[in-house]
């Protein structure tokens, strides 16, 4: 069975979980005060994108659209940490595009090795060993390790060729590339015989090059008529572009000049996503099937016309290889001209963009949802959210003093929360209560419990959710009953 060509693909990645700490005391016969030796959870496995030089088509993907990493392993006692899950590495083909679903360019994966980390593991959970202090020498809690990044990306392949040939279906650009090229693309006299973009090699002299063609281009390619919607992103790379022209063809109202300007008309269109101008790169024009009379003749009547626009004009026939040479030698001169103005590589630099001075890492705002609630944003505090154990009492009071470490508390006194107030972070709300300040040394109390959240005569996080949606709904009746 012949391999299909795919060259978009819509993929969903899940990284690997973190693993969660350890809570595990030391025991040993003699020593009942062997102190906490919870080992930390190993970190997800993220998921890579790998350029591979042997990969030409996303087909993969198509057929397999989900993928996820290893998730780590949880730590266990006598500070042994738990393994980090295994790495996923997809492979693509050299030119893929990562794009949001959006259409917001992520990377442009060019040169074999080329990596992307498409999805970030989540980080594993600290154990109780490595939670200890002064104040809180054996901590009866650890940390859950965070959920890895789940992301839904668009690949597009975009062929990494010098020259693009365009024309009309059946204009020979499957027949140049077989003949100027090792390439073996289908070949028969009906429209759109070319249904994947086809690659070749040419050697000219030293100059080597590849040549791609863009099938099917017709007028409103560019408004997803036809088959060009779809291969035009192949000549958005393309140091030249080379307008293959059938001057034996006996189609009425077609003629060379005005194949040309639909297909300009088509290229002033569409706007690529990689940047640049397609208007300003380089123009070639070929007059192919010379071989036929009356087809010679129509070439030498409208050459003097293109020749006029600034063109460059070769008459061909692939049949016999008239002008092939010449046309080869003439498309290598022009890539070299291209390569040479294009500004040397450089490698990629780390730039490190340190926090602002008046930069707390957190936001806190008024819930619109609730008039006495508040909702705080930030990488850390939400980081925090997701590795707490809130069945531990103990884990929960350390989330407090983390925290109130970071600025937390004073900001929502600043802004008006009172005792019990509903703050939301991340996907858990709850009753705000002042801790005690940074740095006191935490309240004596038993493994696992927290002496300030034994005060139970407070309403709930969920009760006063409930309330909050009984409020909205405007069913004060069943809010009464409920009571």
């Amino acid at each position: 069975m012949a391999s299909r060509f795919v060259d978009r693909a819509v993929i969903h990645l899940a990284a690997g979980d973190g693993g969660s700490g350890c809570a595990s005391v030391h025991r040993e016969k003699f020593k009942p005060l062997g102190g906490p030796d919870g080992g930390n959870g190993g970190n997800g496995g993220d998921v890579l994108l790998i350029v591979d030089a042997n990969v030409h088509t996303l087909l993969d993907f198509h057929f397999r659209p989900h993928a996820r990493g290893g998730n780590g392993k949880q730590g266990q006692g006598s500070n042994r940490n738990g393994a980090a899950g295994q790495t996923l590495e997809l492979r693509v083909p050299d030119g893929t595009v990562v794009l949001t679903e959006d259409g917001e360019v992520l990377a442009d994966l060019v040169g074999p090795g080329t990596t992307f980390v498409a999805a970030q593991g989540g980080r594993g959970g600290l154990g109780n060993a490595a939670l200890s202090s002064r104040a809180r020498k054996a901590p009866g809690f650890a940390l859950l390790g965070e959920p890895g990044e789940a992301r839904d990306l668009v690949l597009e392949l975009r062929s990494v060729a010098d020259v693009g040939l365009l024309g009309f279906p059946s204009a020979g650009k499957s027949s140049l590339i077989s003949v100027v090229s090792a390439a073996k693309p289908k070949i028969a006299d009906y429209p759109f015989t070319t249904l994947v973009p086809n690659l070749g090699v040419v050697e000219a002299g030293e100059t080597v090059f590849t040549m791609a063609d863009v099938p099917g281009l017709i007028p409103g390619a560019s408004e997803g008529k036809g088959l060009g919607l779809d291969f035009l992103r192949h000549i958005e790379r393309c140091a030249v572009l080379v307008h293959v022209v059938d001057c034996a063809t006996y189609e009425p109202g077609r003629d060379p000049l005005s194949d040309i300007d639909a297909l300009e008309d088509e290229l002033a269109r569409y706007t690529p996503s990689l940047g640049g101008d397609l208007a300003e790169r380089p123009r070639v024009v070929v007059l192919n099937k010379v071989d036929v009379p009356e087809a010679a003749e129509l070439a030498e009547l409208v050459r003097p016309d293109l020749e006029a626009r600034g063109l460059q004009v070769f008459e061909i026939s692939t049949a016999t290889r008239k002008g092939l040479r010449e046309l080869t030698f003439a498309l290598a001169q022009v890539v070299e001209r291209y390569r040479a103005a294009q500004p040397a590589p450089e490698p990629a630099k780390i730039v490190l963009k340190p926090a602002a001075v008046d930069d707390s890492g957190f936001t806190v705002e008024h819930d619109p949802d609730d008039p006495e609630g508040f909702i705080v944003r930030g990488t850390r505090p939400e980081r925090w959210i997701r590795q707490t154990n809130f069945g531990n009492d103990e884990a929960v009071g350390y989330l407090g003093d983390r925290l109130n470490r970071l600025g937390v508390e004073e900001e929502l006194a600043r802004q008006g929360a009172q005792p019990g107030s509903p703050v939301t972070i991340g996907d858990v709300t709850f009753d705000w209560e002042p801790s005690t300040p940074a740095g006191v040394a935490a309240h004596m109390s038993g493994r696992g419990t927290d002496a300030r959240l034994e005060d139970s005569s407070r309403i709930s996080a969920s009760e006063r959710k409930e309330a909050r949606r009984v409020r909205r709904d405007g069913s004060d009746d069943d809010a009464e009953s409920g009571d």
